[in-house]
C-alpha cells in the first residue's frame, strides 16, 4: 500500500493512548509495525555538516549558534564548495548514503551564497548521495530552485508543541514553520522535520508535537526525535539529561503514528550506551547521524558506529531507496 493510504486523522486522545502504554507492551507493537512496513536490518546512515556555523540571529533557547549566546562557539562564515564536496566523499566512503549540510540561518537570502549552496548541492547529489539542507526559512521560489538543484530532503523541525514554542523561540513563529514545510513539498522535495525532548516540555507537548507531524497531509519522510544536548551559555545550559525511557517511548509513538517514516535517533546519542540505543532501534528508530560532530556537539565516530552496526546485525540502507519501495510497503506516512 502506498504511504499516502496511511492514517493522517489521530485524535489527542489516540495518540496519548498509543504514548501511554505499558512501556514493553509499546516497544512490542512499535516493533510489529515497523516489521510490517520496513527492513528492520537497514538504517539509513546520514552526515552532517555544518557548512556555515554561528552568527545566527534567532534566539533558540537550545541552539549554541544563536549569536546573542555566550557560548564560545566560533563563527564560521560560508565553506568553499570544493571542501564541502571533500567532506561528502570522505561521507560517503565512511558508509553515509545521506549528507546533510547545516546553514545558521534565519532564513536564506537570494544572495551569493545562496549561489554557492545551490552547487554544492549540485555536486553531492552527483556524488549519488541523498543530498538535505537545513538552512531556516525557505520562500517557495527558494524551495524550487533547490529542488531544481538535486536537492533530496530539506530539514525543518518543528523542535516542540506550538504551546510550548514561544517559551523556546520569540523570533519567528509556529507557523513559520509549517509556511517553510508547505513551500518544501510544493517543490517536490522530501521533508525531514522533528523535534527536541528535554526543552521542559510536558509530555502533552510531546504528544502534541506528534500530532501536528501525524496529520499532515502526507507524513514527513524523515522524523528525527533529538534528545536535548545543553550546551553552556544558553539559557537550557541546566536542563538534566533525558531518560533513556523517554526517548523510547517516543521514538515508539512516532513509529506507530508513522509506519513507513525514517524515524531518526538523533542528537544525544553520543551519551547513550549500545544497549539504550538497540532499544530504540527495536522501538522503530531506522537513520542515525554518523560521524564525529552533529553540527556542533559531539557524536559518536563511523568507527564505534560500525562495531554497533556488526554486534546488532544491521547494515547501512541504501541511498534513494523510498523512491523504489513506497509503492510496495506491506501494510499501513516523518
Amino acid at each position: 500500500m502506498q504511504k499516502n493510504h496511511f492514517k493522517k486523522n489521530y485524535s489527542l486522545d489516540e495518540i496519548s493512548e498509543i504514548y501511554n502504554m505499558p512501556l514493553l507492551q509499546l516497544i512490542f507493537k512499535a516493533a510489529s509495525i515497523h516489521h510490517e512496513n520496513n527492513e528492520t536490518a537497514e538504517v539509513q546512515v546520514c552526515t552532517l555538516l555544518s557548512i556555515k556555523t554561528g552568527g545566527c540571529t534567532e534566539d533558540c533557547a537550545y541552539c549554541p549558534q544563536a549569536a546573542r549566546y555566550n557560548t564560545g562557539l566560533e563563527v564560521h562564515a560560508l565553506m568553499r564548495t570544493d571542501e564541502v564536496l571533500a567532506n561528502a566523499k570522505k561521507a560517503k566512503e565512511a558508509g553515509s548514503t545521506r549528507f546533510c549540510m547545516g546553514a545558521a540561518w534565519r532564513e536564506v537570502r537570494d544572495n551569493r551564497d545562496f549561489d554557492r549552496v545551490l552547487e554544492m548541492v549540485k555536486g553531492v547529489n552527483e556524488l549519488g548521495l541523498e543530498v538535505c539542507c537545513t538552512m531556516g526559512m525557505l520562500t517557495e521560489s527558494q524551495a524550487q530552485k533547490l529542488a531544481d538543484a538535486g536537492l533530496y530532503a530539506y530539514n525543518h523541525n518543528l523542535d516542540t508543541s506550538k504551546k510550548h514554542y514561544s517559551e523556546i523561540i520569540s523570533t519567528r513563529t509556529y507557523d513559520d514553520r509549517l509556511e517553510t514545510l508547505e513551500n518544501v513539498r510544493k517543490a517536490g522535495v522530501t521533508v525531514c522535520c522533528g523535534g527536541i525532548i528535554g526543552l521542559g516540555e510536558t509530555h502533552r507537548d510531546r504528544m502534541e508535537m506528534l500530532y501536528t507531524l501525524s496529520n499532515m497531509p502526507q507524513h514527513p519522510e524523515s522524523v528525527p526525535i533529538n534528545a536535548l544536548v545543553p550546551v553552556a551559555g544558553t539559557p537550557l545550559e541546566n536542563n538534566s539529561r533525558v531518560d533513556i525511557w523517554d526517548m523510547v517511548r517516543m521514538i515508539a509513538t512516532a513509529r506507530i503514528l508513522m509506519p513507513a517514516t525514517k524515524v531518526r535517533l538523533s542528537a544525544g546519542r553520543n551519551e547513550m550506551s549500545i544497549s539504550e540505543q538497540a532499544l530504540c532501534f527495536l522501538a522503530g528508530a531506522n537513520s542515525i547521524f554518523a560521524g564525529d560532530k552533529l553540527l556542533t556537539t559531539a557524536n559518536p565516530g563511523y568507527d564505534a558506529d560500525a562495531k554497533m552496526f556488526d554486534l546488532l546485525g544491521l547494515k547501512a540502507m541504501e541511498a534513494f531507496k523510498e523512491n523504489r519501495s513506497d509503492i510496495h510497503c506491506h501494510s499501513h506516512d516523518f
